[in-house]
């Protein structure tokens, strides 16, 4: 049985209960991220921990909020078009939250923040259920809110230049992954906007980004002939760069390196594109 009346509190402009203690009130909603129903997870137990946590009701508690989420990440781990991937992808997003509050007023020890980061990036490189949009269940979508993820932590100061690095090699590695899902559900823009929140930081060279475009390039093409489907290997690469292209042309705040990646990356799309200008 519910302790309160969510829909009671959502009505009340997520009002905090007074008559109910917090730490059972978020036990509950930390539950319901879970929900099979989208109802009661999207728009109930996210919306109530997101406007709680920017609205500061959990400022002296976000060490252990953000470590509950962590081990949200990882209710069934490893299962494909299980039931357990709400819970860790909503976990994922409020996890994002805490980051993200952390970023707008220090309230975490920059250790917790990176342990946070370090715990994100081994889940999203470690998730098997790729789904975006299911059926009855609505949006599970954890390589999007993953990337959500990643975009929270290069806004935060606690990480420099050799921690950012380290968020562009976790988007190569999950984007080189082999698959049997190509992205159908804008996660390709999702990782590019993750992806500007990096280089917006104005702090990783060159030398790094020239590379890291190359390596995701070799990995965009398209490949012999071995009678397996080619664009399994190279779509989900291949749709990442354009992606990351068009936010660059298009996006405001652009970053200092912007006329630089964007150079690399119309080498690497001209490259990776030849069979199709050829045919």
């Amino acid at each position: 049985m519910d302790l309160v009346n969510w829909q009671a509190v959502l009505q009340d402009d997520f009002q905090v209960p007074d008559h109910t203690p917090l730490d059972k009130l978020t036990t509950e909603l930390t539950e319901l991220l879970g929900a099979t129903d989208p109802e009661v997870r999207d728009g109930l137990a996210y919306p109530t921990l997101a406007t709680w946590i920017e609205r500061g009701v959990y400022d002296d508690l976000l060490p252990g909020l953000g470590d509950g989420m962590v081990a949200g990440l990882k209710v069934g781990l490893g299962e494909r078009e299980d039931d357990g991937v709400f819970r860790r992808s909503f976990s994922a997003l409020i996890l994002t939250e805490c980051i993200a509050r952390d970023t707008a007023r220090p309230l975490v020890l920059g250790g917790k923040v990176l342990q946070w980061g370090d715990a994100l990036a081994t889940w999203l490189l470690r998730e098997r259920d790729r789904r975006g949009f299911v059926p009855d269940k609505g949006w599970a979508h954890a390589l999007a809110h993953g990337a959500d993820g990643l975009g929270a932590l290069a806004r935060s100061p606690h990480l420099g230049a050799a921690e950012l690095t380290v968020l562009l090699d976790v988007i190569a590695d999950l984007l080189l992954q082999p698959t049997d899902v190509l992205f159908a559900h804008g996660e390709e823009d999702r990782l590019a906007l993750a992806t500007l929140a990096v280089l917006r930081r104005n702090a990783v060279p060159m030398t790094v980004l020239e590379p890291w475009v190359n390596r995701l390039s070799d990995g965009a093409r398209l490949g012999p002939d071995d009678g397996t489907d080619p664009f399994l290997r190279s779509g989900n690469a291949q749709a990442y760069l354009r992606a990351l292209y068009l936010q660059l042309a298009l996006g405001n705040r652009p970053p200092a390196a912007r006329a630089d990646v964007m150079l690399v990356l119309v080498g690497a799309l001209r490259e990776t594109n030849r069979t199709l200008r050829e045919g």
